[in-house]
Order: structure tokens, then C-alpha cells, then sequence
């Protein structure tokens, strides 16, 4: 029995493939959108491509990137198979390609479905890109004369500010990297001394933060250096001055800024995935209604449209055994070539008569 049987008129044809004709080209701008969304996404992450860590988090704005363009290229060619079965004629040149066309359809929605899972499932990977590539980036905030590095100041100061964050996970992150240049440290000072000398790895580490770390909403000044010592300041105690610095770190505030924007892109792909799975499925039922008209000639008589000829699981079946026939077909193939050049591979003994 076929799967969404549906009888057809002419008038009835006729509205189906006007309809779809219309569904194929708002499904071309929402392909303009993913594309527009997939650019968007690629241009974001490359503004703060200094702290991620590797470039495994483009893989989603290059699928959304390539979806949108596959999208228009798929639906304005089947807008014009639709315009083109309204006229007998003309939809008969189309009729050796629509099976085809339809398979590759079948093959473009489950990478859209794909696409779509990957923006709600890129968390992860994301979040250890941007832990590894922050680590990496408050490194580099001292070489402010170092060729290739000198930008990365300006980038960390902007990011914090930008995203109302400070150090990777936190404020404490900035304890334990040196990020105050040597250019700008007194060696001569006794106070320098001997907390470079306190460490083990010669470094000039303190209880401070970068500017970019203070919170302007604060109604004192900035105290960004001694954090933790409640007695270098007066009236202070840094366990409650939540307003002083930023709390929060940049890794946990970048990774809910691109997630949620890569869930609400996952959302938008998805609408788009059943909108292509809608017009995929009408597509069809136009081309067996058209196929199964009983008389050619007469275009106003009464015909069948499915979107499977039987059941799925009868169609399954028959898959999985046409894969066989092709598997056994290539097999026999191989082992005739075998036998050939088994049969060419032998010398033919020569009997010499004395």
C-alpha cells in the first residue's frame, strides 16, 4: 500500500505545483538567510579569533555557509520544474531527472538536519577552545613590543570591557601569570626583588588585575591592585565588594554569547529543515500524480500521487536489497578480472618432439 496516497484533478495539479512554486522560492531567501547567518556567525568568531585556541569552531558558520547556497542553487532549480509541470510539454524533458533530483533532495535535508544539531551540540568543543585559547591570549598581555603579539593587550583590555568579564574562569586567573611588562618594572626596587625572586619561575606575579577589569558601576574607585589584602585599603573587604571587579570570567561570557546565538541559528535551520521537508514532500506527490495520468493526451483525467509507492518498510526492504544485488554485481565483477588475469598470468607448455 502507498505511503500518502492522494487523488489529483488537473485544477487540483495545477494549484499543487503553483503552491510549490511559490514554497521553492521562499525556501531561496531562507537560504539567503543561513548564508547570511552562517557569514555572520564566521565574521563573529574571527574578531576574537586571537583567543580560541583552534579553528574547529568554523566548522558550523562553513555548513550553514555552504546549506544556504545548496538551498538556493536545490529550490530555484525545482521552482522551475514546477513552473515547467504546468505545461505538459515542457515538464516532459524533466521526467528522467526528478528521481534523481529527489534522492539528492533526500541526501540535502539530512545535512540540513545535521547542520542543525551540530549549532546546539558545538558547546563542548567551544568551550574548550575558548578555555585553551584565553589561557593563551593573558600570556601574551605583557608583549606589547613583541611582533605578532603587541595587539593582544588591546584585545583582552576590549574583551572585558566588551563582555563585562576579567581572566579566563575569573579575577584570580590574572594572580597567576605575570601580565605587567618588564619594561615597566624598577629592578632596582627592593619590592621587585624579591617577588621575582619568591618565584620559581623568576616571574613578576601580584594580587592585581588589568584596567579593563574594573566595573564603572562601582561607587568607589577602582582597586585593581593588592585585591586581596582587606588591610591595604580603607573600609574594604574584597569577599563582599562584588561591585569592584568583574565576577564573572570571559570564557563562561563568550561561551553563553555564541551559544546562544548558535542555538538560536539551530532554530532557524531547523524551521528551514521542515519547510524543505514539506516542499521535498510536495515535489513528490507532483511528480507520481503527473507520472500516473492515465492518458497523456488528456491531461483533464483523474490521477494518483504517493510519496512512497509502498509501505516503509516494504521500501526499506527493497533498498537494502538492491544494495545487495549491487554489492553481489561488483563482487562477481571483481572475480571475473581475478580469473582473467589468472588465465592470461599462465604459460602455455610447449612439447618439443625429438
Amino acid at each position: 500500500m502507498a505511503l500518502l496516497k492522494v487523488k489529483f484533478n488537473q485544477k487540483k495539479r495545477v494549484k499543487l505545483a503553483q503552491g510549490l512554486w511559490l514554497m521553492n522560492w521562499f525556501s531561496v531567501f531562507a537560504g539567503i538567510i543561513v548564508f547570511s547567518m552562517g557569514l555572520f556567525l564566521k565574521i563573529e568568531l574571527r574578531k576574537r579569533s586571537e583567543v580560541m585556541d583552534n579553528s574547529e569552531s568554523h566548522f558550523v558558520p562553513n555548513s550553514l555557509i555552504l546549506m544556504g547556497i545548496l538551498s538556493c542553487a536545490f529550490n530555484g532549480f525545482a521552482g522551475k520544474i514546477c513552473y515547467d509541470s504546468l505545461d505538459p510539454a515542457k515538464f516532459a524533458k524533466w521526467k528522467p531527472f526528478l528521481k534523481p533530483y529527489l534522492a539528492l533532495c533526500l541526501f540535502f535535508n539530512i545535512l540540513i538536519f545535521f547542520v542543525a544539531l551540530i549549532c546546539f551540540l558545538m558547546r563542548g568543543s567551544l568551550d574548550s577552545t575558548l578555555a585553551q585559547g584565553l589561557k593563551n591570549g593573558m600570556k601574551f598581555y605583557r608583549d606589547t613590543d613583541t611582533p605578532g603579539r603587541c595587539f593582544m593587550k588591546k584585545t583582552i583590555d576590549m574583551l572585558q570591557i566588551e563582555f563585562k568579564c576579567c581572566g579566563n574562569n575569573g579575577f584570580k586567573d590574572w594572580f597567576e601569570i605575570q601580565w605587567i611588562s618588564n619594561r615597566y618594572l624598577d629592578f632596582s626596587s627592593k619590592e621587585v626583588k624579591d617577588r621575582i625572586k619568591s618565584n620559581v619561575d623568576g616571574r613578576y606575579l601580584v594580587d592585581g588585575v588589568p584596567f579593563s577589569c574594573c566595573n564603572p558601576s562601582s561607587p568607589r574607585p577602582c582597586i585593581q591592585y593588592q585585591v586581596t589584602n582587606n588591610s591595604a585599603h580603607y573600609s574594604y573587604d574584597y569577599q563582599t565588594e562584588e561591585l569592584n571587579l568583574w565576577r564573572r570570567g570571559c570564557r563562561e561570557a563568550l561561551l553563553h554569547y555564541y551559544s546562544s546565538m548558535m542555538s538560536s541559528m539551530g532554530a532557524v535551520v531547523l524551521l528551514v529543515w521542515l519547510f524543505e521537508m514539506s516542499v521535498m514532500v510536495g515535489l513528490r506527490l507532483l511528480h507520481t500524480s503527473l507520472e500516473s495520468i492515465a492518458n497523456p493526451e488528456d491531461p483533464e483525467c483523474e490521477s494518483e500521487g504517493w510519496v512512497l509507492e509502498n509501505n516503509l518498510k516494504d521500501t526499506l526492504k527493497s533498498a537494502l536489497e538492491s544494495l545487495k544485488k549491487i554489492g553481489k554485481f561488483n563482487q562477481v565483477e571483481a572475480d571475473a578480472e581475478g580469473a582473467e588475469g589468472e588465465e592470461g598470468g599462465k604459460t602455455p607448455a610447449i612439447t618439443t618432439v625429438s
